[in-house]
């Protein structure tokens, strides 16, 4: 039986991460965290190493799998929140050299801007545009740099799929049309010329367990689906599926990373083969489920 303590797991990664460990054979899952329904109570940035390093002592896991993180929010928090948090996790796992199994959530936004048409792989040089992806970036670097500890670092692309937050694009347009066919009335967005690799929420979270389970597979691995969709290709495919008649406006501010960034795939071609892992559904399913879950509506989601 193999142990892991999963860390954000009341976040959109993190619930379908302890979904898909807790349905797994051979997985013993206890959860840690902010959040009222967790096992055990653990802040990463307020209780320290020390702290952590109590929890760890308790629970004796064998493998950590930290979803918890920050997206947006001003500068101080996503730092707090990513960087010191991350290095209070990674100091104290590193205290005990070799026995620990760490699997960490990073994303895209470490890279950055890259050259359009071109995929992202595990070398390409990271340069991240806005203060989410440096912080995201400075939580890798810091846990490639520690000194005995066995680590993955997963970085995750653009889910999709049931349970998108507001803030993510799929999460913000199905809100959007939920309202809209059932009030009438157009949709605003913001602009929609930016192209994403979208990977389904619950193929990232058999990645996760994949790489819980593979402990000789350590550094970085993209986790996408290994194919660029424009924006406003997926904006159409969600609108057919509400039954959206209506018009689709960008009149909304975007980020300011769908501004610099333009375009983005990665190459999965490192994670098939060390991980043997490969995404499983296509962005019609994932936006269809996303659909029925932003409704209400019964219907396979898992």
């Amino acid at each position: 039986m193999t142990r892991v303590l999963l860390l954000g797991s009341g976040g959109f990664l993190g619930r379908h991460v302890r979904r898909e460990l807790t349905s797994a054979n051979g997985i013993e899952v206890t959860t840690a965290g902010r959040s009222p329904g967790c096992d055990a109570e653990v802040d990463l940035v307020r209780d320290g190493a020390d702290g952590i390093r109590g929890l760890l002592a308790r629970l004796g896991p064998d493998v950590v799998v930290n979803c918890a993180g920050r997206a947006s929010g001003p500068p101080d928090q996503l730092a707090e929140t990513n960087i010191t948090g991350t290095a209070n996790l990674v100091q104290a796992l590193a205290a005990n050299p070799g026995r620990f199994r760490l699997v960490h959530l990073g994303s895209a936004a470490e890279y950055g801007k890259v050259r359009p048409g071109v995929p992202v792989t595990e070398v390409t040089r990271p340069c991240p545009v806005d203060v989410y992806g440096v912080t995201k970036l400075a939580a890798t670097s810091m846990i490639g740099a520690a000194v005995g500890l066995n680590s993955l670092v997963l970085r995750v692309f653009n889910p999709v799929g049931p349970g998108a937050p507001a803030d993510s694009l799929p999460g913000r347009l199905a809100a959007e049309l939920a309202r809209a066919v059932a009030e009438g009335g157009d949709v605003g967005l913001g602009p929609l010329d930016s192209v994403r690799d979208f990977v389904d929420v619950r193929d990232v979270a058999h990645a996760v367990l994949l790489a819980a389970k593979s402990p000789a597979v350590r550094g970085v691995c993209n986790v996408a689906s290994g194919r660029a969709v424009a924006a406003r290709t997926l904006a159409d495919m969600l609108s057919d599926i509400a039954g959206f008649s209506g018009a689709l406006l960008e009149r909304e501010p975007g980020p300011v990373r769908s501004a610099v960034v333009a375009w983005q795939q990665a190459d999965i071609s490192m994670t098939v083969d060390r991980l043997g892992w490969r995404p499983s559904r296509d962005l019609t399913t994932s936006l269809t489920d996303l659909w029925r879950t932003a409704t209400c509506q019964t219907g396979s989601a898992d």
